[in-house]
């Protein structure tokens, strides 16, 4: 039983490592398309915890919180570094109004399918939901920040995640089988199709790839990273708390995301590898969530994920009404759709699929979606709590 701090944060970023290290070498696998590594990581630290690998000590209490409340705030406002508001801006309205449809779709499933079920879901759910709907209205980041400032029981936080999988897998799978339709479709809402055809300038994040990251970029971003983490936390701590959802570490996530996003219209948003640094403490933190659970509630997974399927047929249900209303494509809807419950990971993929100019529209999309994912997912919490 490893009852040391170091070691415990030790085998945890080990871990995380090597499933990466498997996806990467393995990439091809049809496996990992559906169970990507940081969704392993989550399984194998959770596992690790079940059987009694880790201790119960203070030393590995005070590593968990020290280092998962320092990542926290550093990861998010280096992630926002890329979301420039002015590329924003250039989407236009009915691009904007597709990404405000999703959103508002998706949360009315929540509240539809939570009243629903509520009798039968385990205590805290609510909180779980929170967090979900943080990552289906920004990405995994948001979820995990959510995690923290709800105070959502690592057992529950377990079935959020296993639905950001599996549900989400399912409606990638769906979005991009939509593709080839997309023309029918467009005939019968009577879209305009004028901007699939348009040429679309490419903004820092799409091109990032294309700049080398170099061991000054990485000091730089670590630099800039732990001090906003700093002052984020020391100036949350002096803030009041307001009710049950904004306590000190709401306050230290809303203002690492704002300075973020002020640094991403800097020449600090030029630094290459500010994704790569974020999605490395992105990893680290979901292991150190998931060695605090355990699988002993596993039996009512099949709940849940029938409740993912169902909001997401609201969000459908939603978005197809007003694409007909409102003369929407097929691409407008799919893009804000995945930018929502996809992120970066797959809103630029499908983005691609219809004309690879328009690839920064994904992008931009769900930038957006990190910035204001969090806010969405603390909104959806409060209002569950009442429910």
């Amino acid at each position: 039983m490893i009852q040391d701090g170091f070691t415990y944060l030790s085998i945890l970023t080990g871990f995380a490592a090597l499933m990466v290290a498997f996806e990467k070498r393995f990439k091809g696998m049809r496996f990992f398309k559906f169970i990507p590594a940081i969704v392993l990581i989550y399984i194998g630290a959770a596992l690790m915890q079940t059987f009694g690998l880790f201790g119960k000590t203070d030393s590995i209490d005070n590593v968990y919180t020290n280092v998962k409340g320092t990542l926290l705030p550093a990861m998010l406002s280096l992630m926002l570094l890329k979301c420039d508001v002015r590329n924003v801006v250039k989407l236009g309205p009915r691009m904007l109004g597709g990404f405000v449809a999703a959103v508002i779709s998706i949360l009315a499933g929540f509240v539809l399918v939570y009243l629903l079920f509520q009798g039968l879901y385990a205590q805290d759910t609510w909180k779980a939901f929170g967090a979900l709907a943080g990552s289906w209205t920004g990405g995994s980041a948001n979820m995990v920040a959510l995690q923290g400032i709800l105070k959502v029981p690592e057992n529950i936080f377990g079935y959020a995640l296993m639905m950001d999988t599996i549900n989400y897998a399912v409606w990638v799978m769906f979005m991009f089988w939509l593709v080839p339709f997309s023309g029918k479709f467009n005939k019968w809402t009577k879209a305009d199709e004028t901007f699939l055809q348009s040429e679309f300038a490419e903004t820092a994040a799409a091109s990032e790839m294309d700049k080398p990251v170099q061991f000054q970029h990485m000091l730089y971003l670590l630099g800039i990273g732990l001090i906003i983490s700093a002052f984020s936390i020391l100036a949350g701590k002096s803030l009041p708390a307001v009710g049950d959802i904004i306590n000190a570490t709401s306050w230290t996530i809303m203002i690492a995301s704002v300075i973020g996003l002020v640094l991403a219209v800097t020449p600090a948003a030029r630094i290459p590898g500010s994704m790569d640094l974020s999605n490395v403490m992105l990893y680290i933190i979901v292991a150190l969530i998931a060695s605090q659970s355990d699988f002993s509630m596993i039996g009512q997974a099949p709940i849940y994920l029938l409740s993912g399927f169902l909001i997401m047929a609201v969000h459908l249900a939603v978005m197809i009404l007003l694409g007909k209303l409102f003369r929407y494509d097929l691409f407008t809807l799919g893009v804000a759709s995945l930018a929502n419950i996809g992120g970066m990971a797959s809103a630029p993929m499908l983005a691609a699929s219809y004309n690879k100019a328009l690839i920064p529209v994904g992008v931009i999309m769900a930038l957006m979606g990190s910035f204001l994912g969090t806010y969405f997912g603390m909104m959806m919490a409060k209002l569950l709590s009442l429910l």
